[in-house]
């Protein structure tokens, strides 16, 4: 009976989120609450128009917020085990997975050497091409290529 090994390398990754559901909503508040009182100084000197531009800065706002929260949702899943490789990327869109075979999968790390910086991590096989950890730090991306490329000698 064939025994089903564990994979080697199964990473998740994260978009970080500086900012908690509880403090986006103070500094909300706080945009808000300053909009007002400036809106209320500029109709009180008869500046009335100051309020629509000040309504429009605070929808923006919660537009920037919006968008941004639901790109935190995402993750990343990468999976060596044995000769394949799958990766998954999880969105607000949905959902992509692209299965590679090992042995003919390589990594690119795209270098700066200018600033000395990791650029962008592709998996690469076949002509397709799929961005690893684009959420990620130059330095982040830097290990986590380290990583594969032990998980995938």
């Amino acid at each position: 009976m064939a025994q089903s090994q564990a994979p080697s390398l199964d990473i998740t990754l994260y978009p970080h989120r500086s900012l908690s559901s509880f403090g986006l909503k103070v500094v909300l508040s706080v945009v808000v609450l300053s909009n007002l009182i400036v809106a209320a100084f500029f109709i009180r000197i008869g500046g009335w128009p100051v309020f629509g531009f000040l309504g429009l800065d605070i929808v923006l706002v919660f537009a920037a917020f919006a968008i941004n929260t639901r790109r935190s949702e995402g993750h990343e899943q990468i999976i060596v085990e044995g000769d394949h490789v799958t990766f998954i990327r999880v969105t607000s869109k949905g959902q992509m997975r692209r299965e590679f075979n090992r042995r003919w999968m390589r990594l690119e790390l795209e270098w700066d050497e200018a600033r000395e910086l990791a650029g962008r991590l592709f998996l690469v096989s076949h002509g397709k091409r799929s961005e690893v950890g684009r959420f990620l730090g130059a330095d982040e991306r830097k290990a986590l290529a380290a990583r594969l490329r032990k998980a995938c000698a």
